[in-house]
């Protein structure tokens, strides 16, 4: 499951303090699978129940990265969109999410430097009232000026 969201560009000339984009996803045992396949993070607390359920965690978790790339689908489909350039990001763990948890990622914007068309953008991802990460993000806005 994932909403169907606007997809396109926000030229930095567009963009305004407190704009905020977000979609929302279900994690499923198929991504947590695909997520181990293409990262090679094969960590049984992702993985295996019987190993899961004996961690802190008291069962199988979804990887953390794989929830932060949920906030890099928001920037570079949505805010600012197609030709973003991620320059950083920070991020902190806060809780875990498990297989079937739906997720809202959420991206707003915090500062805009017109000049070096760089934009802040605060990032956080819910599952339901219960906030599993947030972080800050440094991008390159697109510009009409460059097209």
């Amino acid at each position: 499951m994932l909403d169907n969201m606007p997809r396109g560009t926000i030229c930095i000339e567009d963009l305004e303090i407190g704009m905020s984009r977000s979609l929302r996803k279900e994690v499923t045992d198929r991504d947590i699978e695909l997520f181990a396949e293409v990262s090679t993070d094969r960590n049984p607390v992702h993985l295996d129940d019987d190993y899961a359920r004996d961690t802190i965690f008291e069962g199988r978790i979804a990887h953390g990265m794989l929830t932060a790339g949920l906030i890099s689908a928001v920037i570079g489909e949505q805010l600012p969109g197609h030709g973003t350039v991620y320059l950083g990001q920070s991020l902190k763990f806060l809780a875990p999410v498990r297989p079937g948890d739906v997720v809202l990622a959420e991206v707003t914007v915090t500062a805009i430097d017109h000049g070096k068309r760089r934009v802040t953008l605060e990032t956080r991802c819910l599952v339901g009232n219960t906030t599993v990460l947030k972080g800050e993000a440094l991008v390159l806005a697109p510009s009409r000026k460059f097209d």
